[in-house]
């Protein structure tokens, strides 16, 4: 069956790097994009970033935007999000979902058919 694992999550100080892995599994994750989403307690799930399939295109919200890089290894079928700078207001859990639109790199949640668990990430000031 399909699963997505999320691995990498953890309680740093703020100004410190964390990397996200997800491991996806039972399904051929070469032909889908793949995002990065976060919840914060009492707040909605907001996007982080996407990739394509190949790893060609991405996109990410404004407030990461030159902080967090995401990036995939196909052969390896991981995604990562590379996070630097970390700021307490990055504290969420992080959610990895898979697009089966492999050109897209939309931050649309509902268009992505598959969720992992999350990983938590606590940013401390």
């Amino acid at each position: 069956q399909v699963q997505l694992v999320e691995s990498g999550g953890a309680l740093v100080q703020a100004g410190a790097t964390l990397r996200l892995s997800c491991a996806a599994s039972g399904f051929t994750f070469s032909s889908y994009a793949m995002g990065w989403f976060r919840q914060a307690p009492g707040k909605e799930r907001e996007f982080v970033a996407a990739i394509n399939f190949s790893g060609s295109n991405s996109a990410y919200l404004e407030t990461v935007q030159g902080r967090f890089t995401i990036s995939r290894d196909n052969p390896k079928n991981t995604v990562y999000l590379q996070m630097n700078s970390l700021k307490p207001e990055d504290t969420a859990v992080y959610f990895c979902a898979a697009n089966r639109q492999p050109f897209s790199i939309t931050g649309n949640s509902r268009t992505y058919s598959y969720w992992g668990q999350g990983t938590q990430v606590t940013v401390s000031s």
